[in-house]
């Protein structure tokens, strides 16, 4: 599919890093990261929370694509560290997904980037391109069971955070 590079370009780095791993008895981790958001994404990445609060911020209509049904999973980048941190100071090597499990439709995100920023924005809905997944959600069983760990930051706290640091760069 039109996604293959890069799934398949993540699934080649961690073979090779456990092929190491077994040749040459080197000490590695892996984690695997999961829609991370936060302070200090590139307002241009191309991520759906950094579009939405571009869009928000310029007074531009948010663009969904599709109904807006599909789901996905958004994890602050504090609790993403902190997970990542709890890993490297393990016995462990991994894999341990690291996200978090609240599922969120995508239109449930653009109503609450409206409602914080400018609730008399509306929402542009567009095709759905064809290879958007309609369903994203880790499962973290192994990072909480291990690491001790699972994300503390709810959604709405996260994006206030987010929103506060893109209308700084603005």
């Amino acid at each position: 599919g039109i996604r293959a590079c890069y799934d398949e370009g993540k699934r080649c780095a961690e073979t090779l890093f456990f092929d190491y791993f077994r040749q040459h008895n080197l000490d590695i981790k892996v984690g695997r990261i999961f829609n991370t958001y936060g302070p200090r994404m590139h307002p241009d990445d191309g991520r759906v929370i950094s579009n939405f609060i571009v869009q928000a911020l310029t007074s531009k209509d948010i663009t969904v694509y599709g109904n807006g049904k599909q789901t996905r999973s958004f994890c602050y980048v504090d609790d993403l560290i902190s997970g990542l941190i709890r890993l490297m100071n393990s016995e462990y090597v991994g894999p341990f997904n690291f996200g978090n499990t609240e599922e969120y439709k995508i239109i449930e995100l653009a109503k609450m980037i409206i409602n914080i920023i400018d609730p008399k924005l509306k929402l542009l809905e567009k095709e759905l391109p064809k290879d958007d997944p309609t369903r994203r959600k880790p499962v973290i069983k192994l990072a909480n069971s291990k690491l001790n760990w699972k994300p503390t930051i709810d959604l709405k706290t996260g994006l206030i955070k987010t929103i506060n640091y893109f209308k700084d760069i603005h």
